[in-house]
């Protein structure tokens, strides 16, 4: 049942993003594929991440964020940004700060620096919803799409082993 659930869950589309915080000179980043635009005016994305998370931490006390989506080839990007206890990830690569203060990743498609509207208990993720402050083209290209990554991130492995 679980990999049959992995498989399923594996056709549902979505991309594949680098969500970057900030929190009073502490920076940090996490590749996130549970995201989507909910509202149009005002403009507004929610994503989802885990509450044990680093990132949560930040994001939480902060407030801000840099939703930075990934192009089709950087794979590499998305595993380094999804690989739990770096101490600093955002070394090696280059980032703006826009609007927020949350850090913008310079290889990324497009950007939208966001501030955080609310949270809400999903399961075992927490359910963020966040204001578009500032959005922006960095450079043309196909977006990577979740399906394409493989087991990037072993995630077949967190599914239930049946529904209830």
């Amino acid at each position: 049942m679980k990999a049959d659930l992995a498989k399923c869950c594996a056709l549902i589309s979505h991309g594949v993003y680098v969500i970057s915080v900030a929190d009073a000179g502490r920076q940090h980043a996490f590749t996130a594929a549970w995201l989507m635009q909910v509202s149009f005016d005002p403009l507004m994305l929610a994503f989802s991440i885990n509450p044990g998370h680093y990132s949560y931490q930040l994001l939480k006390s902060g407030q801000i964020c840099a939703v930075n989506v990934l192009e089709k080839h950087q794979l590499k990007i998305a595993e380094h940004f999804g690989t739990p206890g770096l101490k600093n990830k955002l070394q090696g690569y280059h980032w703006l700060i826009k609007k927020t203060g949350a850090p913008v990743l310079c290889d990324s498609l497009a950007y939208f620096d966001c501030q955080v509207s609310h949270f809400s208990g999903a399961g075992d993720h927490q359910l963020v919803v966040c204001r578009v402050i500032d959005a922006g083209i960095i450079q043309p290209g196909r977006p990577m799409v979740y399906s394409e990554t493989g087991t990037m991130d072993d995630s077949q492995e967190s599914y239930p082993d049946a529904l209830s």
